[in-house]
C-alpha cells in the first residue's frame, strides 16, 4: 500500500514537473529577445540602460532590477515596485516571465538574482535561457559564495554565459575564462571599453553614471539592432535606480554641502571609481569621506581605511564605527594633512548633521555600509536637501 502511494506521488510529480516544464518553454517561446545581466557591480543600472536604449528603438520592453531596491520597468518606462510577501527567491523570476509573456514584448531585461554559482547556472540555463547576456565585470565581492579567487568569481559568474548566444563584458583583468566558457557553449563575446563613450556625453546625465556602463548598454542595444544614436538617446531618458549617484545639495543652517551617496560601491575598485568620476566636479570644494562602517565587516572596513588614506586623501575622513583596526592610528599619523573625525556606532545620524552645519563647505562622499543606520541617514539628509 505505501509503495503503491509513493508510486502515485512520484508519477504525478513528474508529470506536474513535465507540464511546468512545457509551460516555460511555450513562455520562453513568447519572449524572442531575453537579456541577462549579471556581475558584481552595475547591474542595475545597466539593466535600466538597456531598457532605455531598446524602448527609443522601437521595442516594446518589459525590465526587472533586484537588489534592495527592486522594481519592475514596464514598457513605457515607468518603476513598478515589487512587494515581497518573503525573502527573494530566484523562482520568482519565472513567474515574472509568465507575467511579462502576456504583454508580448520583444525584449525583457532581467537583472541576476542568484549569488551562489548553482542558482546563476539555474537562473540562466533552465529559467531565462538568454539570448544575450552580460557580465558587467568581475570584483571581489561574495567570496563566501562564489570564491575568493578572481578567477574562482568570473566562473561563477560565467554560469548565466548562454548557449548560442552572446556576452558582453566590460571585463579586461579577468577576460580568459569568460571567453573560455563563452568558446565551450558556442558563443560570441562581445568587450566593450569605457573610453569610447565621450565625457560631454556622460555631462548630459541627470544623475551620475559610469562610461563602463552605458557602453555596456551601447553594446546590447546594437547587438539586438538599434541603432547608435537611438540608444545613447534613449538612455539620457532613463530613471535612476533607487542606488543611484546623485549629487545633493545640501543646507545646514546655511552651511552649503555637496553629497554623493555611494555606499552601493561596497568595494575598493569600485569606490575609487565614483571617486575619480567625481574629481572634475569638486575642484572648487574642500573634500570629505564619510565612512560608515560595521564591526562584523572588519575587512571590508581594513580595506576601505586603507583607500581613502593612502589613495583618494581627502581634507577630512569622516568614520562611524567602534573597535576600529589597530592600522587606522597609523595611518592617521602617516597623513597628519587629513582630518579624522571619528563617531561611536551609538551616534544618530541627527549627531552626524549637526556636525556638518559646524564645518566649512564640503564635497561628501558616503561610502561603506548602508544597511540598517546607513538606510535611516540617507533618508533623513533628504530633509536638508535644497
Amino acid at each position: 500500500m505505501i509503495e503503491a502511494t509513493l508510486i502515485i506521488l512520484i508519477l504525478t510529480l513528474l508529470v506536474l514537473g513535465g507540464i511546468e516544464y512545457y509551460n516555460h518553454t511555450f513562455v520562453l517561446s513568447q519572449l524572442p529577445i531575453r537579456i541577462h545581466v549579471n556581475g558584481a557591480r552595475g547591474k542595475s543600472s545597466v539593466t535600466r540602460l538597456i531598457a532605455a536604449g531598446l524602448r527609443e528603438g522601437g521595442l516594446k520592453t518589459m525590465a526587472k532590477t533586484t537588489g534592495s531596491a527592486p522594481r519592475i520597468i514596464n514598457e513605457f518606462g515607468k518603476d513598478l515596485i515589487i512587494h515581497r510577501l518573503r525573502s527573494a527567491s530566484i523562482g520568482e523570476q519565472v513567474k515574472l516571465l509568465r507575467s511579462f509573456a502576456n504583454k508580448k514584448p520583444d525584449a525583457v531585461v532581467i537583472e541576476c538574482m542568484a549569488v551562489q554559482p548553482q542558482y546563476q547556472w539555474v537562473a540562466e540555463q533552465k529559467m531565462i535561457q538568454s539570448t544575450v547576456s552580460v557580465i558587467t565585470n568581475v570584483r571581489p565581492d561574495h567570496l563566501d559564495e562564489m570564491g575568493s579567487t578572481m578567477e574562482d568569481i568570473a566562473l561563477s559568474l560565467s554560469n548565466t554565459i548562454p548557449f548560442n548566444g552572446t556576452l558582453v563584458t566590460a571585463e579586461k583583468d579577468v577576460l580568459e575564462p569568460l571567453e573560455r566558457v563563452a568558446k565551450s557553449r558556442n558563443s560570441n563575446v562581445d568587450v566593450v571599453d569605457a573610453n569610447t563613450i565621450s565625457e560631454d556625453y556622460m555631462d548630459k546625465f541627470p544623475f551620475l553614471e559610469h562610461a563602463e556602463n552605458v557602453a555596456l548598454a551601447l553594446q546590447v542595444c546594437k547587438d539586438v539592432g538599434v541603432s547608435e544614436d537611438l540608444a545613447l538617446s534613449g538612455m539620457l531618458k532613463t530613471n535612476p535606480d533607487p542606488g543611484a549617484l546623485v549629487i545633493w545639495n545640501l543646507d545646514f543652517k546655511g552651511t552649503l554641502h555637496h553629497f554623493v551617496n555611494a555606499f552601493a560601491a561596497n568595494d575598493p575598485k569600485s569606490t575609487l571609481q565614483i571617486w575619480n568620476m567625481l574629481e572634475h566636479r569638486m575642484v572648487d570644494n574642500s573634500t570629505c569621506i564619510f565612512l560608515n562602517t560595521r564591526s562584523d565587516r572588519r575587512y571590508r572596513t581594513n580595506q576601505l581605511m586603507n583607500l581613502v588614506c593612502n589613495e583618494i586623501q581627502p581634507d577630512l575622513f569622516i568614520i562611524r564605527g567602534d573597535d576600529l583596526p589597530k592600522e587606522l592610528h597609523e595611518l592617521i599619523d602617516k597623513h597628519e594633512r587629513m582630518e579624522v573625525k571619528l563617531f561611536p556606532e551609538k551616534a544618530s545620524p541627527s549627531q552626524l548633521f549637526e556636525y556638518f552645519a559646524s564645518i566649512e563647505s564640503q564635497f561628501i562622499m558616503g561610502i561603506g555600509n548602508i544597511v540598517g543606520w546607513g538606510e535611516n541617514f540617507v533618508s533623513d539628509l533628504k530633509e536638508f536637501r535644497i
